[in-house]
């Protein structure tokens, strides 16, 4: 049996023929940047999340440069960020002119918390970039009461964490601003790049969008007041969000439900959430030891997996400073991504499960 890590295309299947529809029209009125489609879907993401305003750009990273720009965090600036995400994280604040400061996470479900901030911060620390990896929102209200105690403000990268939810509220609604991405792979995917912003701040909203628009504000084609980026989310992408959207949190439910076989199978291996968190399991990370010969045993079985990730940020030849993170530099030779995906059947749970318990007992 052959099991993918995801399958998008079962996932595109239900779409194809009203993307294909996109297509023509924006073909006939070459309405591709901006336009009704964008400012439908920015409208549609920020109800689904839950905020007042949502402002679409052309990727994940750029979200989070642009809003550390717009809430005026730069050069002499450190951000907290955990040593264990994506570098993009990272690099973001880096972008931003600002100094990525990584701190350890829990050893249970591999998050930050108000202990592990604290020891990164200093007087030049401005902000939070609070990551709710794997689809696991990060317990809010410790976070925002550790930060509001310091002055700190609080930006969510929930770039995997569509959907995702804690005690009803979604990803998206905590912090003062939150960054999506909406790369192909992620629960919700564009079919290309793509990403947005959330605020209930109005006037953050606008300087994002002035910031993301070569700094035109107000609406003036040649004024520009403000030095800024060319970040615009395009017709087409917004489009075929908009047509994905109703499907998400159907997808997300299959995908718990596809967690649970795992569950019943391979017990306290999966990184779970913490209490009070339905998570969107962007994706299902299990650890074990010995990860590198159990990955190649499951290749050999063809069970495609991945791995999120095997170098902790600080250790990045882009970065490579030091950082007291010991718990996210053992976890990160332990981590092992398991495919999940909606279509995914009881089958091929079973058949990846007893794969990986095979490759555990050698």
């Amino acid at each position: 049996m052959k099991v993918p890590f995801m399958d998008l295309r079962a996932m595109h299947a239900p779409i194809e023929d009203r993307v294909l529809e996109l297509v023509r029209e924006l073909a006939g009125t070459s309405a591709f940047i901006g336009g009704r489609h964008v400012a439908e879907f920015e409208s549609a993401w920020a109800a689904y999340c839950g905020v007042e305003h949502a402002v679409g750009v052309a990727n994940g990273t750029d979200a989070i440069v642009l809003t550390l720009r717009a809430l005026g965090v730069g050069p002499g600036d450190e951000v907290l960020v955990p040593a264990n995400t994506f570098i993009a994280s990272a690099a973001a604040v880096s972008a931003a002119g600002a100094t990525p400061v990584f701190v350890d996470v829990d050893p249970v479900h591999l998050q930050v918390t108000p202990d592990t901030l604290d020891a990164g911060r200093t007087e030049r620390t401005k902000a939070v970039l609070l990551v709710h990896l794997y689809g696991h929102i990060v317990l809010p209200e410790p976070i925002l009461a550790f930060a509001n105690a310091h002055g700190l403000v609080v930006v969510e990268d929930a770039a995997q964490a569509h959907g995702a939810t804690w005690e009803g509220r979604r990803a998206g609604s905590f912090g003062v601003a939150a960054c999506f991405s909406f790369y192909p792979g992620k629960n919700l995917g564009a079919w290309g790049d793509g990403g947005a912003v959330v605020t209930d701040d109005p006037a953050l909203a606008e300087r994002i969008r002035t910031l993301a628009n070569h700094g035109r504000a107000g609406g003036d084609h040649y004024r520009h007041a403000e030095i800024g980026i060319n970040s615009r989310l395009d017709a087409m992408q917004a489009g075929i969000l908009s047509l994905k959207l109703p499907l998400l949190d159907g997808w997300n439910a299959q995908k718990d439900d596809i967690v649970d076989l795992y569950r019943n199978k391979l017990g306290g291996m999966i990184v779970e959430p913490p209490d009070g968190v339905t998570s969107a399991w962007h994706l299902l990370v299990v650890r074990v030891a010995d990860r590198d010969a159990v990955r190649a045993e499951l290749d050999r079985k063809e069970i495609q997996t991945g791995v999120h990730y095997p170098i902790p940020c600080h250790q990045q030849p882009a970065y490579n400073v030091a950082a007291h993170a010991p718990v996210a530099e053992s976890a990160a030779r332990e981590l092992l991504s398991l495919p999940l995906f909606p279509t995914m059947t009881e089958a091929q749970v079973e058949y990846v499960s007893a794969a990986l318990t095979g490759a555990l007992r050698g």
